[in-house]
């Protein structure tokens, strides 16, 4: 566009024509979107209110602006594929005021960001985002439960989805992203956020016109205190009143809108990935994704040993051997090897060196856990330290917020990671966002109400859960959700049990995970013991990856059902769940190509709706042209591992 124009509506459509974007720009910029002519988001205002009260986006006036078509693939060996296509339509506009907005489409979705282009650091006081939509349509929402502190924003992002229409969205009580808007049975929208970077998370609210939300952000906190379980986490006492101090020249964070023609577009979506900012390590070849043997859920309640379990060296040790035993790269030291508030303060009763040279000895590397107000106080130095002993990693927990301030620290602790050749896992953590695209090291995320939980929460529908969060949370990225138990429970029968924890419905439901969940760092949450005795399902689980070549979403319903293929080398491997009704799935091979194959299946037993833990393990010759007809019981599951042999 030519300088001196003043356009007053832009569109910009996907490359397959069926999304169509449109800004008007006049009192303030409105965006609406459709599909395929049909009106999903109906007129929303934007705008940026800085700090000399000045709004960016009222009465804009164009400068220029600029379409343009992008194919872009990029590799991802860390991800649930190997490739990424990265096709879009851009449309970038300048305003008068030195800041414009940029909107990419793609086939599967859009997103928007606005873009500041002046000399001095500026204070945003707050970023209005609406999204209005066309008819009171059903939503699946997370609302904010257990506050850490004295505001809504401080929190632990955990909490099943709330079902109900728009117009019915709870007023006194923020939610998290992401969200879901169900238009009708087949199309679906998930709204979340894509490459935040030193600036606050979006928590969404009801905008008031009975039919959308508005984005809502934590202020900058000016004064914080330890408080919490145990003083673990770190709480804004006193915030300020603006959202953001940030550089002149700067892209603020992508909202984004996935937009599903079937609910397994959203299961196996790349939106958040394409829109993140790519890696910034020169050298990924270091990283290495695997399956952990994890402590802290089963309670370290190993048995028939001749020593005291609990959080001392022989308990690790045998961790170690269970791990090198069953090829699981990694062991994590959860609570209790140090203080929780100094990372140099070690466990007398853990001798640290010998348990991770002994780890080396069998292959195995050692990850710890630990608070992120520990590491922040000795970040590099701590960091230092233990990566010269040889630790492979940091599980880091308690952050419970997603202001400004911890998002650049979460920047800040993943750069250095990178720097001493450190995995880090954030716990207690908000939806991933990209950061895992850009520092690659940053290798899995909690922002799940995970199977911790089965510890305590007694009446949570958990089955149902489970089949809503491939659908909504995974579309932002992987889960720390830590599946693996070995003790399984029919809906009546399932209790906590803090030291001998179980889980709501049957094995091959938990067997499933394992495929159905990414997750390039993915724990066995059971004890040793115990998958000791349950061999022919610990040596299946052991040999699926955490990281894929292809990845076919091939039949599943939102909170229903799902049934997911994953390929690694020439292997393929399948996985089927579903929530507290029984169904029934046909499986076409077709997706394996020529030749002939060998699948390895686990399937619920024909008992497994009055015992969880039955199962059935089968071993048979297959090809492209068959198709397998799966039952799933209730809370049930089906996984397979399918073979080339010649």
């Amino acid at each position: 566009m030519v300088i001196g124009q003043k356009p007053t509506k832009f569109i910009l459509k996907s490359p397959d024509a069926s999304l169509e974007y449109q800004l008007e720009v006049g009192k303030k910029l409105i965006w609406t979107l459709k599909k395929n002519n049909q009106a999903l988001i109906i007129p929303s205002p934007i705008s940026l209110e800085i700090g000399n009260d000045e709004i960016l986006g009222q009465d804009a006036k164009v400068l220029s602006s600029k379409l343009s078509n992008h194919q872009e693939p990029f590799y991802t060996p860390i991800y649930k594929k190997n490739k990424v296509e990265n096709e879009y339509n851009e449309l970038k506009i300048n305003f008068k005021g030195s800041f414009g907005i940029i909107i990419r489409a793609y086939d599967e979705g859009l997103a928007y960001r606005f873009i500041l282009n002046r000399k001095n650091d500026l204070i945003i006081k707050s970023e209005e985002s609406n999204f209005n939509f066309a008819e009171d349509f059903p939503s699946y929402i997370s609302y904010t439960l257990d506050y850490r502190g004295p505001d809504q924003f401080g929190q632990s992002f955990e909490s099943l989805y709330t079902q109900s229409p728009l117009s019915q969205m709870k007023k006194d009580t923020i939610a998290f992203l992401p969200a879901l808007v169900s238009m009708n049975p087949n199309n679906k929208m998930v709204i979340t956020e894509a490459d935040l970077e030193n600036y606050p998370g979006m928590f969404i609210l009801p905008n008031g016109n009975g039919k959308g939300f508005k984005g809502v952000f934590a202020p900058y906190p000016l004064k914080e205190a330890q408080a919490g379980f145990r003083k673990l986490n770190t709480i804004p006492i006193e915030r300020a009143n603006y959202i953001a101090q940030v550089k002149g020249t700067r892209s603020l964070p992508w909202r984004v809108v996935v937009v599903s023609n079937h609910d397994l577009d959203l299961a196996n979506s790349d939106l958040v990935r394409e829109l993140a900012s790519p890696s910034r390590l020169k050298d990924e070849s270091w990283i290495k994704p695997g399956k952990v043997a994890w402590d802290w859920w089963n309670d370290w309640n190993i048995s028939h040993v001749d020593f005291r379990a609990g959080i001392n060296t022989e308990t690790y040790k045998y961790y170690i051997d269970f791990a090198a035993e069953n090829h699981l790269e990694y062991i994590i030291m959860d609570e209790g090897w140090s203080n929780s508030l100094d990372l140099m303060d070690l466990s007398p009763n853990v001798d640290l060196k010998a348990i991770i040279d002994y780890g080396k000895q069998k292959n195995v590397g050692v990850i710890l856990w630990a608070t992120w107000y520990a590491v922040q106080q000795k970040l590099e130095s701590g960091f230092s330290k233990y990566a010269a002993m040889g630790v492979k990693g940091f599980k880091i927990d308690f952050m419970d917020r997603d202001d400004q301030k911890m998002v650049s620290s979460l920047y800040q602790i993943a750069e250095m990671g990178a720097k001493y050749h450190l995995l880090i896992d954030y716990h207690g953590m908000y939806k991933p966002t990209g950061i895992n695209r850009t520092y690659p090291n940053l290798i899995n995320f909690e922002g799940v109400k995970g199977m911790e939980n089965a510890k305590w929460a007694a009446h949570d529908d958990v089955p149902q859960y489970e089949l809503l969060i491939p659908y909504i949370r995974m579309l932002a990225g992987p889960m720390d959700y830590t599946p693996g138990a070995m003790r399984n429970f029919t809906k009546d029968s399932f209790r906590p049990i803090n030291s001998q924890p179980g889980s709501q419905g049957t094995r091959c439901h938990q067997m499933a995970m394992y495929t159905v969940f990414e997750a390039p760092l993915q724990m066995l949450a059971d004890n040793p013991t115990i998958y000791k005795k349950e061999l022919e399902c610990t040596d299946f689980i052991s040999k699926v990856p955490t990281t894929f070549d292809q990845t076919i979403a091939l039949d599943g319903k939102l909170g229903e059902y799902i049934l997911m293929a994953r390929k690694k080398g020439d292997t393929w491997f399948l996985g089927a769940m579903s929530n507290w009704d029984p169904h029934d799935l046909s499986l076409n091979l077709s997706f394996l190509g020529s030749g002939n194959y060998e699948a390895e299946i686990f399937q619920d037993g024909i008992n497994a709706d009055r015992d969880a833990t039955d199962y059935k393990r089968i071993i048979k010759k297959v090809n492209s042209k068959d198709i397998l007809a799966l039952h799933l019981m209730n809370g049930g599951g089906w996984t397979a591992r399918i073979y080339p042999i010649h």
